[in-house]
């Protein structure tokens, strides 16, 4: 029984622990008080959680020292050194043989300016506690010292997850779903004799059986979530947040995983039709099975590889459109979410492994799998063209428009509808001599999905649909487009000459910019705040967003009379020219529009999801908190309302 806690416990807190070590050990704040004579103080304080500490100015040759570096703009002038008000606990370090301070609960500093603007902040430290540290963290605050002061700059706060909790949920959800689903494939179904006769043989005690039975359980979540919570541990710790963000930003919106994946699903798809069998090598399944005959915690382990590598060919496709979905988020939302599929893989099995007697209840193995392994099929050509769509948006191919994206989709569901009432069959399907309920209900529910998408081909937004499709701009023919539209307030002209408005646009005709200085200085031009949109052609969530939130009138309204709208694309491939490239404090040298665009939010705002909305007043003024995902029109609308308070202060 201890095994069986201690495996747990590592499964359960391998993620949390990684996860807060960096972001809820130390918060930053800022303060500016006016000492008269144009003259401002500005204090940074540093906030630790119980148990952690960071380190002093030091120098320390093998630790990361504290600093800050104050960066004025013009006009704005550092006076003196910078003070800290803090006191260090000072001990003599064993095992780096020197005398080492640090900062217990808070940190305070203090720097004094003269003149009006903005004084940039650049930190760097390191936290620890008794047993660990997170890796070098550097951070950066923009300070407005003159008119702001008396309103200070609204604290830019860091959301990690800005793809938002309510998306989170729903892609554990949603993974929880396909974790059942799988158990009905035909590689999988057949496995649940021969895990209950594994265990009935190596039962021994009631006891004991319960623990084998959760110890197999354990292990087949392990094998499924821990490669890639490894692989995410190793490139946050040796590269920090924005190596894993990139990485996963590759493997979600570069041509090459995208054309892969496309190709993969329709690989599967033939498969499951009954063009070929994919399985893994058997020398390799056969031998992991032999393993499992020894018993013991080997001979579980072994029995649960056997069971992940021989339904790999069922599972496969799952996982891997589990895991891209959720790419598009938080860079930890991929182990959330692999951890609920395979829970939900695995709780049935483990199941049957403490009740055996439960595999009498269950249907026997025969044309019905079959069945359930062609819809397979006709789901998975209808999600490989996702992984395509979004590689023709990002590198703007025009190959995949929306109609066209559309048609495959209703001729394939066609296609399914027509295969359940028998009217198609491949090479291993059974006779149908009768149509039973069942088959009748589903294709009475996919047909009225095919009835749904119709009227998408002439312009219908199709809300429910609106995170798989193309956006709406990229379709020829749309009923609106030659209806009359509202005006877009002054300045027009110049918002259809916007820069790369050529390839991008907003949705439901909404006139903006794609180039942050274009807006700030057309913003200045017409008295406006600024609506940032930090988005992404591969970005579910942010086409939901604007299906259902923005196509609300009251917030196109306010949105085309009342400020300045920017989308900045982070996923965009559209190489920049020279002058335009950005050169990180690292020395790599960003030159396509998406990774200026994410660098621009990473560094700006600490987020590397998307969707993410910002309210800028003047001079860079941040008019709020800026919001995430989030389906309420309400909300939404009260978070544009304030910002417009905000902005007239």
């Amino acid at each position: 029984m201890k095994i069986l806690r201690n495996f747990l416990l590592m499964l359960l807190c391998v993620v949390p622990m990684a996860t807060m070590a960096q972001e809820n050990t130390v918060k930053w704040s800022h303060s500016v008080t006016e000492s008269g004579d144009g003259g401002y103080t500005v204090q940074m304080k540093a906030q630790m959680a119980d148990g952690w500490h960071i380190y002093d100015l030091g120098p320390y040759e093998f630790i990361t020292a504290t600093s800050l570096k104050f960066e004025p703009s013009e006009g704005v002038k550092a006076m003196g050194e910078m003070r800290v008000l803090s006191k260090a606990v000072r001990h003599m370090d064993d095992i780096f043989g020197i005398e080492i301070g640090y900062f217990e609960k808070e940190a305070l500093f203090e720097q004094d300016f003269k003149g009006e603007g903005d004084v940039k902040v650049a930190i760097e430290y390191m936290a620890c506690n008794d047993s660990n540290c997170t890796p070098p963290t550097e951070e950066e605050v923009i300070v407005t010292l003159g008119k702001a002061t008396d309103t200070p700059k609204a604290e830019v706060k860091a959301v990690k997850d800005a793809a938002g909790e309510g998306s989170l949920w729903s892609l554990i959800i949603e993974a929880i779903l396909w974790g059942f689903a799988a158990l009905l494939t035909p590689c999988v179904f057949p496995m649940v004799p021969m895990t209950v006769s594994f265990f009935m043989k190596n039962s021994g005690s009631a006891a004991r059986g319960r623990i084998n039975a959760s110890l197999y359980g354990l292990f087949i979540i392990a094998l499924y979530t821990l490669p890639i919570a490894i692989l995410i541990i190793i490139t946050r710790v040796v590269g920090g947040d924005a190596v894993t963000a990139d990485i996963f930003n590759w493997l979600a919106t570069h041509w090459l995983p995208n054309i892969l994946f496309f190709v993969v699903f329709m690989i599967f798809a033939a498969s499951f039709f009954g063009a070929f069998e994919i399985t893994m090598p058997s020398a390799l399944v056969n031998k992991s099975d032999a393993k499992s005959d020894k018993g013991g915690i080997g001979g579980i382990f072994f029995m649960a590889l056997t069971l992940v590598l021989v339904s790999f060919s069922c599972t496969g496709p799952i996982v891997g459109s589990v895991l891209i979905k959720s790419t598009s988020g938080e860079v930890w939302s991929p182990i959330i979410t692999m951890l609920a599929f395979s829970t939900a893989f695995a709780l049935p099995f483990t199941l049957f492994a403490f009740f055996p007697s439960l595999l009498q209840k269950l249907p026997k193995s025969g044309g019905w799998l079959n069945s359930v392994k062609v819809v397979l099929g006709f789901v998975e050509v209808a999600l490989g063209f996702k992984f395509l769509s979004v590689a023709d948006q990002v590198y703007h191919w025009n190959l995949l428009d929306r109609e066209v994206y559309l048609a495959i989709w209703i001729v394939v569901f066609s296609l399914l509808g027509l295969y359940l009432l028998g009217k198609i069959k491949f090479a291993h399907d059974s006779e149908v001599k009768h149509l039973s309920v069942g088959r009748l209900a589903l294709a009475i529910g996919v047909f009225t999905f095919v009835v749904y998408m119709i009227p998408g081909m002439w312009g219908a937004p199709l809300k429910a649909l609106s995170g798989y499709l193309p956006p709406l701009s990229s379709q020829d023919f749309v009923i609106e487009k030659y209806a009359p539209t509202a005006t877009s307030g002054s300045g027009e002209v110049d918002i259809n000459n916007a820069k790369y408005s050529d390839v991008l646009h907003l949705p439901h005709g909404l006139k903006g910019f794609f180039d942050m200085k274009e807006a700030e200085a057309y913003a200045a031009k017409v008295g406006k705040p600024i609506f940032i949109d930090f988005t992404g052609h591969g970005c579910v969530n942010c086409r939901e967003m604007e299906a259902r939130v923005w196509a609300d009138p009251a917030v196109q309204q306010i949105l085309r009379d009342k400020y300045v709208v920017v989308a900045l694309y982070t996923d965009d491939k559209m190489p920049l020219p020279e002058s335009e490239w950005v050169t990180t404090e690292s020395g790599k040298v960003l030159k396509t529009l998406g990774k200026v665009n994410a660098n621009y939010a990473l560094t700006r705002f600490g987020v590397n999801a998307q969707p993410y909305y910002v309210l800028q007043g003047k001079d860079g003024k941040i008019l709020g908190e800026p919001r995430g995902y989030d389906l309420s029109v309400e909300g939404f609308i009260d978070f544009l309302e304030k910002g417009l308070e905000e902005y007239k202060r």
